[in-house]
């Protein structure tokens, strides 16, 4: 079977690229690895944030858009993103760094059976902070020029949690298209594991009732899942147009290819390959820093760039209000 081999990257939107790019590189530590466009309208920017050289399972990417307005929450959509972190003392030093920069949070709990942390970027999105429990990936590179010390940074991505109508169908799709493993349930919730005994690519199912959400600021657009090679997302592709899925078809993204579709609930899934990688086109010591485009792109640039509101560099941060 086709192997899925965990989380790739998730796209979310932002209303401020400022207060999004302060948060996430200073407050969260990560390394903006990657400045571009989105290649389907390159007037926003999608900046991708991770480890080192955002390897896969390490990446939050965001589109800037900034005439957004508020999401209204609801069911048939992707609710919360967990972040990996190597150690329950590191809970403790997230607790404290978000109080001294006033980021919303809750008191240490559990979550996915795991110690954790809940808490909010400056667009609302929810996100939590789980104990790793010796979980990762090998090829996952801790970033020295962080703020955050190295025993306490992110790691990558854990699970991550979709709130869905029809439990049922997520259930066939994950498990019988996708080949994702069911683990066990924690309380009304439904755990997914790609690798087993891995939670590094591990899916939060909810059953919930009600109005789909209204996507805004701090929603969630997709999540991308990992495979090894184009060979590997064409045999994919296939499958999923024989389940009766319309799908995108393998899209050359350059920096990976991937493929889109919106499974029974309307969660739209990408799966994406591990590379080429984001130093295609740049050097790893200077990653993030320019503004790349991919080749098709790269003859607008003139015109791209004038349409973009640059990015402060020394932004101050005031409060996440």
């Amino acid at each position: 079977m086709s192997k899925i081999l965990g989380h790739h990257h998730t796209s979310m939107m932002t209303k401020d690229i400022q207060k999004n790019n302060f948060f996430y590189t200073i407050i969260m530590g990560l390394r903006r690895v990657k400045k571009t466009v989105n290649q389907d309208d390159p007037s926003m920017y999608h900046l991708f944030y991770g480890d080192r050289t955002g390897t896969p399972g390490t990446e939050l990417s965001f589109f800037d858009m900034p005439f957004i307005g508020n999401t209204y929450r609801g069911t048939n959509s992707i609710t919360r993103i967990g972040l990996l972190v190597p150690s329950q003392e590191s809970l403790t030093y997230w607790q404290a760094r978000f109080k001294q920069y006033g980021v919303p949070h809750d008191e240490l709990t559990t979550y996915a059976n795991r110690k954790a942390l809940h808490f909010e970027d400056p667009d609302g999105l929810k996100l939590v902070l789980v104990v790793a429990n010796g979980d990762g990936e090998d090829f996952w590179q801790q970033w020295d020029e962080s703020d955050v010390p190295l025993e306490h940074q992110v790691l990558g991505m854990g699970p991550i949690e979709i709130t869905v109508r029809r439990i049922e169908k997520l259930r066939r799709m994950l498990t019988e298209l996708l080949g994702y493993t069911e683990k066990n349930h924690t309380g009304d919730d439904i755990i997914f594991q790609a690798v087993e005994g891995n939670g590094t690519g591990e899916i939060v199912a909810i059953e919930k009732d009600g109005k789909s959400e209204k996507p805004g600021k701090g929603s969630v657009h997709h999540i991308a899942i990992r495979v090894k090679d184009v060979a590997t997302l064409e045999a994919i592709d296939k499958k999923i147009k024989q389940w009766g899925f319309v799908t995108t078809g393998v899209v050359d993204r350059y920096y990976f290819s991937s493929l889109y579709f919106r499974e029974s609930n309307g969660i739209m899934f990408e799966i994406a390959t591990d590379g080429p990688g984001f130093t295609v086109d740049g050097n790893e010591a200077t990653l993030g820093e320019q503004l790349d485009l991919p080749p098709f792109l790269e003859d607008k640039r003139t015109e791209i760039e004038e349409k973009l509101q640059p990015i402060e560099e020394d932004f101050k941060w005031k409060n996440i209000e």
